[in-house]
């Protein structure tokens, strides 16, 4: 990633998936980046519409253009199709027929296509349908930690992404980092921040945006009560097993209702579920998932907590929660392991045919494995295991092969 040299109010951080999409650029389907309000999609689209020649950039807050391309799209396709080779459109969701008018364009048109939306389940319902088989979709998330680190250190993240053993200067000065990460979490806007009361602000300003403008819509809800009562109870739930009926009790919801608006924070990246690993149905016990926020500092938000994490009670939810982040970030889908016996591991990655086990293990000094991580090695003959803490970092060989300690934040380069 090269660092872009721009005022403040500019500053781009460079992303992953941005080398990602330039490699489809040459390719005929369209482009699709989704993820939640203020990632950075319109920053990242716009810093690859910039390196383009014959290119245009719309945006579908702007109405004038929004109704032309809803009423009247062969004179949107004469004003903003046929003299171009790429087309941007931002906030595509606004489009209520976009699916069908995108289509239109694609199979008429010699130009390629590339748009983002705020809301997957918008731009799904109404377009991915009649778009099959002419559409990429990238998700676009809040900052890795590798993004974030790249951004506030770049020394620190070429020593990040070189070495596989850190020294403690080393470890202490990543988790330093670390430390202001899960606290305010990665959402552009606030890493941008300079102070902790700029980036208290701007966590606010995004959580009330958030309600305001893409739940109440999605949902056509006349208030933000119960919606906003959900999402502070699962804000103490993080890393738990989702407990509905507790939950309906909070917000009054029924449980079709309840299991509706869960869906709705899936959808619009604020939550994610994480599911029982099991192959065996009569033996592994629950099948309630866990559930985790996809973004620290949304989640300290609604809890209404910045404390420091060296003086929180809720310090270790705050990791596994960091670490179910990153794993989503990469794609990976979300498992655990809990047995009748209760052996029980915090996640599970399974990657082609090989599944490996993740422990989180906040303040561990020694080299130790627990009873569940020899059970599932031995179940599932896995040669290794990786157990995260905030300071080790060593190997140890066991009877099953090796159990990898790493430091929280290398979850980041995993997998």
């Amino acid at each position: 990633m090269k660092k872009t040299e721009l005022k403040q109010k500019d500053i781009y951080i460079p992303r992953e998936l941005e080398q990602k999409i330039r490699k489809y650029l040459n390719k005929r389907e369209i482009v699709a980046v989704v993820g939640p309000r203020q990632c950075g999609k319109t920053t990242l689209i716009k810093h690859i519409f910039k390196d383009l020649s014959k290119a245009i950039f719309l945006d579908f807050e702007d109405r004038k253009v929004l109704a032309l391309f809803d009423n009247d799209i062969e004179s949107f396709v004469e004003l903003y199709v046929k003299n171009y080779d790429y087309l941007f459109i931002d906030e595509f969701q606004y489009s209520k027929e976009g699916g069908t008018r995108l289509k239109y364009i694609f199979d008429n048109n010699k130009i390629k296509i590339i748009i983002s939306g705020s809301s997957v389940s918008e731009i799904s319902i109404q377009s991915i349908k009649y778009l099959v088989g002419r559409i990429f979709i990238f998700n676009l998330y809040t900052l890795s930690f590798s993004e974030f680190l790249y951004y506030k250190d770049e020394g620190l993240y070429n020593i990040f992404n070189k070495n596989e053993e850190f020294s403690p200067e080393i470890i202490n000065s990543m988790n330093r980092l670390y430390n202001e990460f899960i606290v305010y979490g990665s959402y552009p806007r606030v890493v941008l921040s300079k102070t902790k009361e700029e980036k208290e602000i701007v966590l606010q300003n995004i959580y009330n945006t958030y309600l305001l403008k893409e739940i109440k819509e999605i949902l056509g809800l006349k208030d933000d009560y119960k919606i906003s009562k959900l999402i502070e109870a699962l804000s103490l739930q993080i890393g738990g097993l989702v407990n509905y009926n507790e939950l309906c009790s909070i917000t009054n919801l029924n449980y079709n209702e309840l299991l509706s608006y869960i869906n709705i924070l899936k959808k619009t990246f604020i939550i994610e579920l994480s599911k029982p690993f099991y192959t065996n149905k009569r033996v592994e016990l629950s099948k309630n998932p866990r559930i985790f926020f996809i973004d620290n500092g949304f989640r300290n938000t609604s809890a209404r907590n910045f404390q420091d994490i060296n003086y929180r009670s809720d310090r270790g939810l705050l990791n596994e929660n960091f670490v179910s982040s990153e794993l989503i970030k990469k794609e990976v889908e979300l498992n655990f392991w809990r047995t009748k016996s209760k052996a029980e591991i915090d996640f599970i990655v399974k990657i082609g045919d090989e599944v490996y086990p993740i422990e989180v293990k906040s303040g561990l000094k020694e080299m130790k494995l627990g009873k569940s991580l020899y059970s599932f090695a031995e179940k599932y003959k896995t040669k290794k295991v990786f157990i995260l803490s905030e300071n080790l970092d060593a190997v140890k060989r066991t009877d099953f092969g090796k159990a990898i300690f790493k430091p929280l934040f290398f979850i980041s380069r995993l997998f």
